[in-house]
């Protein structure tokens, strides 16, 4: 156990190395800021003083000089040291972070190794922000934190020590921006996370419109359904400009501190009777606040820095939990069961439609939805696709729930009003990875191949206007030949169809399908051999 767990040490240890030099490096950057400043006034006061008394033609000028420039180098050396060592260090622990994520991922079982994360579009949308802000968290919100409290720490030392009376402004200032930094931490949260599901909710509702486009334009709901996620969109951008705002209030706030921690120091050395070469060590003691002052100019970038690290955590916790504790809603291939447990059956409006319905649907035995035109059976194969709410806790594949997500990522429903894009036979088809024979294939057993090779074949252009209704449904219905989702759903497969050629067309169909879930509507008495029939009312 000591020798597998020594590599671990090593490697921690080696990991992290690079950040203990980058913070010494952006101690030693500061301390020469603060020298440098300090030195500086001294110099320039010292040599006044010296100027209106005989020990001018005496005074060593070199030393100083020597000691400022020496201050400058070593404040430009140490903070390009800090930024390409801090830089490299978080380059090294994103490598990290990324393989044990990677890790995690590849351990999963085959049949949801990937699905389960990269399918889900709305963590996605924030998955590469999160990696980011963990990345360099040290560089933005570590490092500067360190160092600023530090500093603050020792002039309030030397403040006490040397003026006291300097002290009480300067602790009331330190006072009022914890609280104005506790506001900002609070809001910054709330905000972030508004923000964050805002997107989320966007993506989401944007992809599912981006699944369902051809039926949506079928039925000129696309526009409409683009409106909420826009929507979504901009309220994030509103609520990341009030965020914004809130930082600049608090930077004005914070960068008080410096230049009233100065004027106070030199105020109550003046009160206190300083005057002349007195005076110049309370001057050097005033311009290191100022000095400080450098650091206090990103005082709400760490703040923010702070929450979105806290909240990027959190986020990609998810992303490396156990393969046993995975999201339900993780992408399957195959399935033998589809429930519907008391399922409040939907109209697109919103409006109830007859009574909730329960009822198990099988593979290799298709399920005909009978029922009188309006009963529902449209809005019902949606509502099993995840286009309309279903609730979901109402629908189980093999006893497993699937929210809306993982019911569009499994099924394929062909509408019974097909749209043709204006694009070619091949693109129609919505097969990118078939080959050319499968294409023909599914057009000939459809009885399409000599209309598609009229057209041009494969690559001939096709829209709307070209096809006859009965030509393009039983396009819609090559798609669902082709499909390779484990949930096939029909809406009246044989509209605008001949009695026998969608009796031979769909029967050709079911027994390619034979193994899946099917499920199609009628309002007629359609009744394929073998299958189970549900009524709705």
């Amino acid at each position: 156990m000591n020798e597998s767990a020594s590599p671990k040490v090593t490697e921690r240890a080696r990991n992290r190395a690079p950040w203990r030099l980058a913070l010494v490096m952006a101690f030693a950057a500061l301390a020469g800021s603060i020298l440098l400043t300090g030195a500086s006034v001294w110099f320039l006061g010292a040599v006044a003083l010296a100027g209106l008394t005989p020990a001018a033609m005496t005074f060593n000028f070199h030393i100083p000089a020597a000691l400022i420039r020496l201050f400058a180098l070593t404040r430009t050396a140490a903070k390009y040291g800090e930024r390409v060592v801090g830089h490299r260090a978080a380059l090294t622990d994103q490598v990290l972070r990324r393989s044990t994520l990677f890790a995690t991922m590849a351990a999963a079982p085959a049949v949801r190794r990937a699905g389960w994360q990269l399918g889900n579009q709305d963590r996605l949308a924030d998955y590469l922000d999160d990696v980011e802000d963990v990345d360099y968290a040290r560089l933005r919100v570590g490092l500067p934190s360190v160092t600023l409290g530090v500093a603050i720490a020792l002039l309030v030392v030397a403040t006490s020590w040397l003026i006291p009376l300097a002290i009480v402004p300067i602790l009331l200032l330190i006072a009022v921006n914890t609280v104005g930094a506790r506001f900002l931490a609070r809001r910054a949260k709330s905000d972030l996370a508004a923000i964050r599901e805002s997107r989320q909710t966007a993506s989401r509702l944007l992809g599912a419109a981006v699944q369902a486009v051809v039926p949506l334009q079928g039925e000129r709901r696309w526009d409409p359904m683009l409106n909420e996620p826009f929507e979504g969109h901009a309220n994030a951008q509103a609520r990341a400009l009030v965020l914004r705002h809130r930082q600049t209030l608090f930077d004005m706030l914070a960068n008080c501190l410096a230049p009233c921690a100065m004027l106070s120091v030199l105020v109550c050395a003046w009160l206190s009777g300083l005057r002349g070469e007195a005076l110049l060590v309370p001057a050097l003691l005033a311009f290191s606040w100022l000095a400080v002052g450098e650091s206090v100019l990103g005082a709400s970038k760490i703040v923010v820095a702070f929450a979105r690290e806290t909240a990027a955590r959190a986020a990609l916790a998810k992303w490396t939990v156990n393969a046993d504790g995975l999201s339900r809603d993780h992408f399957r291939k195959h399935i033998s069961s589809l429930t519907l447990d008391g399922l409040p059956r939907h109209a697109p409006d919103g409006r109830l439609i007859g009574r909730p319905l329960s009822a198990t649907f099988h593979a290799s035995r298709t399920t005909v939805l009978h029922g009188a035109s309006g009963c529902g059976k449209t809005s019902l194969l949606k509502q099993i696709a995840g286009w309309l709410d279903a609730g979901d806790e109402c629908v189980l594949g093999d006893g497993i729930g699937l929210g809306a997500d993982a019911r569009r990522s499994m099924s394929c429903f062909c509408p019974h009003d097909a749209t043709i894009l204006a694009d070619t036979v091949r693109e129609n088809l919505f097969a990118p990875h078939a080959s050319d024979d499968e294409l023909w294939r599914a057009l000939t057993t459809v009885e399409l191949q000599d209309r598609i090779g009229a057209a041009g074949g494969l690559d001939g252009w096709i829209t709307q206007d070209m096809l006859s209704l009965g030509e393009a449904q039983r396009l819609n219905l090559a798609r669902a030949w082709l499909s390779d989702m484990p949930i096939v759903l029909l809406d009246e497969p044989t509209e605008h169809l001949a009695a026998e050629q969608g009796k031979r067309i769909l029967d050709a169909l079911l027994h390619r399908l034979r193994e899946r879930i099917v499920i199609l509507s009628s309002h007629d008495e359609l009744t394929p051999k073998g299958s189970a029939a549900v009524r709705l009312q």
